[in-house]
């Protein structure tokens, strides 16, 4: 059941990071140079958080 929610917050989680990504850049007024760096960065930290989460509530080890 665990691979399910690992996959859907993956789908999400790449949604939100885009999304904040774009916010990024609306406050900044241009669009950042290395942009597939920095939205890594943002899915990375988000995945490693929220896949830590669901592994606790879960059960999985």
């Amino acid at each position: 059941m665990s691979i399910l929610y690992f996959t859907a917050v993956a789908a999400i989680l790449y949604l939100v990071s885009d999304w904040i990504l774009q916010q990024f850049e609306v406050r900044s007024g241009k669009r950042f140079e290395h942009r597939s760096l920095i939205f890594f960065a943002i899915l990375l930290s988000l995945a490693i958080t929220t896949f830590s989460l669901i592994q606790q509530y879960s059960g999985s080890s």
